[in-house]
């Protein structure tokens, strides 16, 4: 069970690297354009709604990678001065903890996405529903990583543990 969650983890990670790159470069792309062609020519619309859609959906799968990598930035005041189990009990406890709020952030950002669903953006006539949709997607992918943090035994990165062999 665990070996399928951290396998399904790798996976995650190796579909969400090549995503945000290619997001990200999309988003150079975009204000580049933004930047030339007003500079030398008349100002498109477009490119001001689409960089700030690329950016939030930047955000939101940067952030599922970071802590698909175990990168997000952490306090281990505590768990750094604990003994082994304590600090581990602990750090399962912060998983759980994150799963929790991270899923309830899921259902309220189906339920915004949902409530959502009617209204278009103004330039592209994008329905905003596609854009809000990041909002559950990640959430809801980054409780599965950190119920599988979890259930790892409270490390920052489940995967690691698996490539050094200590989760099992």
């Amino acid at each position: 069970m665990i070996r399928l969650a951290l396998s399904l983890e790798t996976a995650i990670r190796a579909l969400l690297r090549p995503v945000v790159f290619a997001v990200m470069a999309a988003l150079v792309v975009v204000i580049t354009t933004q930047i030339v062609t007003r500079v030398l020519f008349s100002a498109t619309g477009w490119t001001e709604e689409v960089a700030r859609f690329l950016l939030v959906w930047l955000t939101f799968l940067g952030a599922t990678l970071a802590l698909a990598e175990g990168r997000h930035i952490a306090v281990t005041v505590l768990t750094d001065r604990l003994p082994r189990l304590p600090a581990r009990a602990l750090s399962v406890l912060g998983h759980l903890s994150a799963a929790l709020f991270l899923g309830a952030l899921a259902w309220i950002g189906w339920r915004y996405m949902n409530m959502q669903s009617y209204q278009k953006s103004a330039a592209l006539r994008v329905p905003m529903m596609y854009i809000y949709s990041v909002i559950p997607l990640t959430c809801g992918v980054m409780a599965g990583l950190s119920l599988v943090s979890a259930l790892a035994g409270g490390s920052r990165s489940a995967g690691s543990d698996l490539a050094s062999g200590q989760a099992e």
